[in-house]
């Protein structure tokens, strides 16, 4: 039998190399390559029976696919908040796929990268050694971790432990929050803590950020205890709440204090913007994505808790031999909802070793003099309307049209935008209004990019608003 397994075993160099030709190809287009199209395949593929080989399958692949291949790791993406793959971020994932190590078999030297990168981005945030840091894939699972184990705290403040009793042992658990990511529900979802019990908490006019006095209110009038979720970055308008005040607060009225730091967390880098965060060092639990702003490939995440005992309550591998006691020696699959898991710490390893402090206190503070140089055009622009102060790296804005015209009008402005590939960005709604944010977060992505969209957005806008305004 012809088996091409065999035959690729032997040309693995050849395949590398078509490999990485093609990979280099596509890197050096990146600025020219469109940050966003509609995406059509043509018919169907069946298995084949034989099997066609791997550098076969790189053809059919570039043929089928290669017309639809965005640049969504590009310095014009700034549609969801997504960062780009560094040069060394690439080079540490590239080896992960080639070396295939298991981040939980703690045998294996990807334990010890782990542990060793979980330090090294302690230190970047200004973290204290109390955090037990573990990658997950990505925000949303770090906060179902932040709050599988607030929830476990919360079992114990009633006498119940959840994680052997179940939540029917329990029930009317409530998360406070200001404006909370989607993601928060669908964790208390996933948790069985039900997303009719995430409670609303009012925020200030104009504002994302939870107002403290109406929160404070709250924890007097209502008999706890709660999982409060404090937002460390919008995703509209990239807002903050007063940590240290929530901090206060959580010591006086004992609740579970669960930062969600998915991108606003990198203000930790800079000297500029890292008191939005002050607090945050004595939260509970906190969430941090990687493949945002530390630029790595996706999926990758970290959580970091104070309270690694009821993480292991919670996360615990009991009953399986072959894994160890949970008890007796410290692994991170006891730590996180993952078993094996790949080694998501190696990119952002190379990523920090090879740029450091200084290259992410470049990265951050770059983003956020782009992003406000983007709003300042905007607010000039009598066709826009910026909804937002531009806080970090998220510009939130809308068309200025009626009211009643709004939402076609930025509908029809996005389509057409994102159609001609200069830029991609996305919907939103902000204080009631229907509007466009564009997060940027890329490390390549820099002023000529800004004032390339710009031109782009401005010939298009006044088409726009004359169209709606004078229909």
């Amino acid at each position: 039998m012809d088996l091409k397994l065999q035959d690729d075993l032997k040309h693995t160099d050849q395949l590398l190399q078509l490999t990485k030709d093609f990979s280099s190809r596509f890197l050096s287009s990146i600025d020219k390559l469109a940050a966003d199209k509609q995406v059509e395949i043509n018919g169907e593929v069946s298995i084949p029976d034989a099997g066609i080989g791997g550098g076969a399958a790189l053809e059919m692949f570039r043929q089928r696919y290669g017309h639809g291949i965005t640049a969504a790791a590009g310095p014009r993406y700034w549609g969801f908040v997504t960062g780009g793959v560094t040069p060394a971020s690439l080079m540490g994932d590239w080896l992960t796929s080639a070396m295939d190590l298991n981040s939980s078999d703690k045998s294996s030297v990807a334990f010890y990268i782990e542990t060793e990168t979980i330090a090294l981005l302690k230190e970047l945030f200004g973290l204290p050694d109390e955090f037990l840091g573990c990658f997950v894939t990505g925000a949303t699972m770090s906060n179902f971790t932040g709050l599988a184990v607030g929830r476990q705290w919360l079992g114990q403040q009633l006498g119940v432990d959840i994680a052997a009793d179940g939540m029917a042992a329990l029930s009317g658990l409530k998360v406070l929050s200001g404006t909370p990511h989607s993601s928060i529900s669908k964790a208390m979802s996933m948790l069985g803590l039900g997303r009719n019990n995430l409670v609303r908490i009012a925020v200030p006019e104009h504002r994302e950020c939870v107002d403290i006095p109406a929160l404070k209110k709250y924890l007097q009038e209502n008999k706890g205890p709660f999982i409060y979720v404090a937002n460390a970055g919008t995703v509209n308008t990239v807002d903050f709440d007063d940590i240290a005040e929530l901090v206060k607060l959580r010591d006086e009225y004992g609740f579970w204090l669960h930062v969600d730091a998915a991108f606003g967390g990198f203000a930790a880098c800079s000297d500029q913007w890292k008191h939005l965060l002050n607090g945050w060092e004595q939260a509970d639990s906190i969430t941090i994505d990687a493949h945002k702003w530390l630029n790595v490939p996706y999926d990758a995440a970290m959580i970091f808790c104070r309270h690694p005992q009821l993480q292991t309550m919670v996360f615990q591998n009991a009953g399986a031999a072959y894994l160890g006691d949970p008890s007796a020696q410290f692994n991170f699959i006891n730590h996180i909802p993952e078993n094996s898991r790949r080694q998501r710490a190696l990119p952002a390893w190379f990523s920090l070793m090879a740029y450091g402090k200084e290259g992410y206190r470049w990265m951050v503070e770059n983003n956020i003099t782009l992003a406000k140089q983007l709003g300042s055009l905007l607010a000039d622009d009598p066709n826009f309307v910026l909804l937002a102060p531009v806080r970090l790296c998220v510009v939130c804005f809308t068309l200025n049209v009626a009211a009643t015209e709004e939402a076609a009008a930025v509908e029809e402005y996005l389509e057409i935008l994102n159609a001609s590939g200069v830029v991609c960005m996305t919907a939103t709604v902000y204080d009631g209004r229907q509007a466009i944010r564009a997060a940027l977060v890329n490390w390549r992505t820099s002023g000529k990019d800004v004032t390339m969209v710009y031109d782009a957005m401005k010939v298009l806008a006044e088409k726009i608003v004359n169209k709606y305004t004078y229909a």
